[in-house]
């Protein structure tokens, strides 16, 4: 297995860093399927007769595992590089599925646990950061739309996810196309190992793929001094156990937090929310099933495009009012998605989509507002323990929005009034989200690390290097 140490993959001279994206989001196009969980969600509901919530814990616990593995593992996959952490990541977010489905085929609920959000979940985390960390180091004159491109995928993901998901649990449920049809359990244990399989290939191809830049490499005619003089931007280094003592780390911990819970509560709630929005008085909805699974899809559009359109524009407006867009418009646009979302579809689908693409933004973003504040010392180390902000946001976004719904009626009645508390709240953290990013100022000096301890200076050769 010696292909998958870092040494191994250190780009020659001359390397096209634009080969780096596509490996990128090998990873995280797969690990993206997360946000799709809601297309199976109702059908796994009336399988196992739980309610939402219990439902919804499988999405959370993988959540929860996705920040804890990340911070865990962050500094592991800075010392060993991106290619052994995607092997593993594939390793884990594979057997994920393979443990869930063996769950949905005898019944037994807590195997979904176990397997889709515990194991898979540690997939998830190891694979998020994997490639991040690596985009920044090829990209230094655009960190912005270097961490746009790697989280991008995972934004998009649940756009290839949804609608092929949707396919396959018609393909694989013969009682598909009758009125009110609700795919079966074993139509969701066959889509989970099919999924499997699929990602399992794809994934690989990209850890076979990956390639790591040179110590001494930089970009040809980059000048970092045309980067540090941006507001915000350091020049300096700050280590991952010294950044956590920092006040910013800690603001920007709320930020993201704020941001992942407005969002994540009702992404993992999309398909099921359109239609109790667009509910008639004799029950039905106007929206279907087939077209809640597309609306998943659209929203993924937004997701990825956000990820990668408003992390670029930081670029250019600097990070901390970038986050003051997200923030501040973001609570406008749920305030008016619980109090008019009801009166239009377009309405409803244009007010989720910017919302979703502010959500996605915020998390392709803050790599780069980590690397403004600390330097790239380590800086997928200390992405991974903010990344604890979003296991946090994973329990409070579901729980926040399901418990809000389980006491407002069953499944399947619901209407958009039912919303109304979730969505308010969501604003309300939105709110303080905007003022954590206010507070936000330059690293003091006294965590910086010595010059000794400096990533090499760019003034060598990439080819030195590479003939070692």
């Amino acid at each position: 297995m010696s292909w998958l140490d870092r040494d191994r993959t250190i780009a020659p001279p001359g390397f096209n860093r634009w080969l780096i994206p596509p490996a990128a989001l090998a990873v995280h196009l797969c690990i993206g399927q997360v946000y799709a969980t809601s297309v199976y969600k109702t059908a796994l509901v009336e399988y196992f007769g739980a309610s939402l919530t219990q439902i919804g814990i499988i999405f959370s616990i993988a959540i929860v595992m996705l920040g804890l593995s990340a911070a865990v593992m962050g500094t592991w996959v800075d010392a060993n590089g991106p290619r052994k952490a995607m092997f593993v990541s594939a390793m884990f977010w594979v057997s994920g599925f393979l443990i869930g489905a063996l769950g949905i085929f005898t019944g037994q609920l807590w195997l979904l646990y176990l397997g889709y959000g515990f194991i898979g979940g540690i997939g998830l985390g190891i694979g998020y950061i994997s490639p991040v960390s690596t985009l920044i180091k090829w990209f230094p004159d655009r960190p912005g739309l270097a961490t746009g491109m790697a989280i991008m995928g995972f934004g998009g993901g649940a756009l290839i996810a949804s609608p092929l998901s949707s396919a396959l649990l018609t393909f694989f449920d013969p009682e598909s196309g009758t009125p009110g049809w609700v795919a079966s359990g074993d139509a969701v244990g066959k889509l989970f190992l099919t999924l499997g399989a699929l990602y399992l290939v794809y994934m690989l191809y990209g850890a076979w793929s990956i390639r790591v830049p040179a110590a001494d490499w930089k970009p040809e005619g980059f000048d970092p001094s045309t980067v540090a003089s941006k507001s915000l931007v350091t020049t300096n280094h700050v280590s991952a156990a010294n950044a956590i003592k920092t006040r910013q780390f800690w603001l920007v911990w709320i930020v993201l937090f704020c941001n992942v819970t407005a969002g994540i509560g009702i992404l993992e709630q999309a398909a099921p929310m359109i239609q109790d929005f667009f509910r008639q008085p004799d029950g039905a909805s106007l929206v279907t099933a087939a077209v809640a699974g597309g609306f998943v899809g659209l929203l993924s559009i937004g997701n990825m495009g956000g990820r990668f359109v408003w992390s670029a524009t930081s670029d250019l407006i600097g990070r901390k009012r970038i986050y003051m867009i997200y923030l501040g418009a973001g609570a406008v646009l749920y305030a008016l998605l619980s109090f008019f979302g009801d009166t239009s579809t377009i309405l409803y689908v244009a007010l989720a989509f910017v919302i979703l693409s502010f959500y996605g933004g915020g998390f392709a973003t803050v790599p780069a507002y980590l690397r403004d504040l600390f330097g790239t010392f380590q800086v997928g180390a200390i992405h991974g323990r903010l990344l604890t902000a979003w296991s946090a946001a994973g329990i409070a976004g579901p729980l926040i929005v399901n418990s809000f719904l389980d006491a407002q009626g069953t499944p399947g009645e619901l209407t958009a009034a039912a919303y109304y508390p979730a969505l308010l709240t969501m604003v309300g953290l939105l709110v303080v989200g905007f003022i954590a990013n206010l507070l936000v100022t330059p690293v003091a000096s006294r965590y910086h690390e010595p010059a000794k301890s400096e990533p090499a200076a760019p003034a060598q050769t990439a080819t030195q290097d590479g003939e070692r």
